[in-house]
């Protein structure tokens, strides 16, 4: 039986609807601008393009005023620049601004005056397109206060309704419930009645859920006529509003909310790496379905640069490429891409926003990686730390086109050195200029050091420094070396890095004093260091005692063989004087000692 009462009624619900809808486009308000003065009204704003409308209500009444934009539809890919309603609190347009509705406003805007006197202008552009706009208002008093209407809601779950519930709401009824549970939850609400005034765009009565603490922002659904919906908040708030106006009343809505624990948060596991030629960004799959998102939704600030799935999402691209934007502030150099996520579906999305801003910042000696992810107001950052690929080498000319591979580097005394500084970048608008080079006999340059240049300024009488040519920075000067027998000599060098485009940069400034470069900004600074340098007089002394030593090696088992055969010799004529004094001895005894024989005593 309920069943068929429902079904009978909703013809008669939206026949009281189309009646209402009909007596509001008869009103005769105005096309474009009025001067409103009745307690309440309610009318459809139809507005082509180039309009620039004022609509003022204003009345002798010691009450405020509630205005609400029902529904709005502005142009296509309008901005609030172009295309806006902006709502004055006062009599006119040079009242306070108490707010303003665009084509990207996520809310039912309902705006209240301080006073008896309003003001709301409607701008279009100039795209041919057929604005619509549904707007009420009323007169009320702010200590006039209706029971069971609205209200904090903070436990685990619970139950409200609308004023008079079972029996219908009052007219001109504005109530506000906002819910919040423990932290680390969110949010599911569902309407077990609900019967409101039935539209197609919810105009007249409805009830909206927002996704949060406001109004402003952040509308998860309108609703209104016979139904049970549900929603579901994305943390432990949300807040519900109810909104009816002067005429056909139901008897509303029986609600209940309970709280839902969330899941573990997943960490947004992202890294990025700067050189000095790509940016390298990297996202876990994992993250990005947390959010609601597929790897297919990415895309940087130029759409054509796709990336490399796997496990991981990773963007990998040139400095200067894909949108990249590079910001010189005096200071340092910043390169900026963004990576935006495309919600799916044309008309509303259910999922959060997200940016990831990614920046690459060339500063002191170091280039610091940031990257930012913006969710719904909400920043993270990392951030690492990397360098510009700078060399230097020494060349055989001043063509520099042949590099000098061998080390140590042996030179003439006097002989002209041909060194060059050179940066490895995609950019090509950067400078490298060669602000300090400084000599030492020492790899770690320590006390003992020699200025080549100091400040872009030739400090050697035979230092000559080429003009900066893009990514290279070029010098030469003749060949020395340090008192007190040191052998070699090791240069290092301070190196600028600037943008081109900049004429009033470091690099561009050539020689300055102390005093004048403590003002004086530059965007990059590194050092690198060359050497040895040997003279070559070194070189073949070197080469004398290897040819003396190797001499030595080979004669030293000659010698050890010769010594063999004289110590074998000696040893040979011991043994013969020793034989031969024996045997003389012995003769020599034969002849003191004859044979005698021994007389008989008979």
């Amino acid at each position: 039986m309920q069943p068929l009462r429902q079904f009978l009624l909703l013809p008669l619900v939206a026949a009281l609807a189309l009646a209402e809808d009909n007596s509001i486009e008869s009103m005769g308000v105005p096309r474009c601008g009025a001067s409103l003065h009745d307690l309440s009204k309610a009318f459809r704003i139809t507005l082509q393009a180039n309009a620039n409308c004022i609509w003022q209500i204003q009345r002798n009444e010691n009450q405020n005023i509630r205005l609400i934009f029902s529904y709005f539809k502005f142009a296509p890919s309008s901005s609030c620049e172009t295309e806006s309603i902006k709502i004055y609190d006062g009599p006119s347009i040079n009242s306070p601004l108490l707010g303003q509705v665009c084509n990207d406003t996520d809310a039912v805007p309902v705006l209240q005056s301080s006073s008896d006197s309003l003001t709301f202008l409607i701008t279009t552009n100039s795209v041919a397109f057929t604005r619509s706009f549904f707007v009420s208002y009323y007169y009320f008093s702010p200590e006039t206060k209706i029971e069971n209407c609205g209200g904090q809601l903070t436990g685990p779950n619970g139950t409200f309704t609308s004023p008079n519930y079972p029996a219908p709401y009052p007219e001109f009824t504005y109530c506000i419930w906002h819910i919040q549970t423990a932290k680390n939850t969110k949010i599911n609400l569902q309407f077990q009645d609900f019967f409101l005034e039935l539209d197609q765009n919810c105009q007249f009565d409805f009830a909206a859920v927002y996704d949060g603490v406001t109004t402003n922002t952040g509308l998860i659904g309108k609703v209104c006529g016979r139904t049970q919906p549900t929603f579901e908040s994305s943390s432990n708030v949300m807040t519900v509003v109810l909104s009816t106006d002067y005429a056909n009343s139901y008897r509303g809505f029986s609600a209940r909310y309970t709280s839902v624990p969330l899941p573990g948060p997943v960490e947004p596991n992202t890294s990025l790496t700067c050189s000095s030629d790509t940016m390298k960004i990297v996202l876990s799959k994992s993250y990005l379905a947390s959010l609601g998102y597929r790897e297919t939704q990415l895309q940087l600030s130029d759409p054509s640069c796709r990336p490399i799935v796997t496990d991981l999402v990773i963007f990998s691209f040139p400095l200067v490429s894909c949108g990249t934007i590079k910001k010189d502030d005096g200071q340092s150099i910043t390169y900026t891409n963004i990576i935006s996520v495309a919600a799916t579906g044309n008309i509303i999305t259910r999922q959060k926003s997200l940016q990831i801003i990614a920046k690459c910042k060339m500063e002191n000696n170091s280039t610091v990686e940031v990257i930012y992810i913006a969710k719904n107001d909400i920043i993270q950052n990392t951030t690492a730390v990397g360098r510009y690929n700078v060399s230097m080498s020494f060349y055989d000319s001043d063509s520099f086109s042949k590099a000098v591979l061998q080390s140590p580097y042996y030179v003439d005394l006097n002989q002209t050195l041909f060194a060059q500084v050179s940066l490895q970048s995609t950019d090509p608008n950067l400078l490298v200029f060669i602000d300090t080079c400084i000599a030492s006999p020492e790899p770690d340059f320590g006390s003992l050091t020699y200025d080549l240049v100091r400040s872009g300024c030739n400090k050697d009488d035979t230092v000559v420094t080429y003009p900066p040519l893009k990514h290279y920075g070029r010098f030469k000067f003749s060949a020395f070396r340090f008192l007190r027998s040191f052998p070699s000599v090791y240069l290092q060098c301070d190196i600028l890095i600037c943008d081109s485009n900049n004429a009033n940069s470091r690099c561009t400034k050539g020689c300055i004093s102390r005093q004048k470069r403590a003002i004086s900004s530059y965007m990059w600074k590194t050092n690198t260091v060359v050497g040895p340098i040997r003279l070559k007089r070194d070189l073949r002394s070197a080469d004398h005692s290897e040819s003396l030593t190797k001499a030595d090696a080979e004669e030293t088992p000659h010698l050890q063989q010769y010594s063999f055969y004289i110590l074998s010799f000696v040893v040979l004529i011991s043994n013969i004087i020793v034989v031969v004094a024996v045997i003389l001895k012995y003769h020599k005894r034969q002849a003191g000692y004859g044979y005698q024989k021994i007389q008989s005593s008979y």
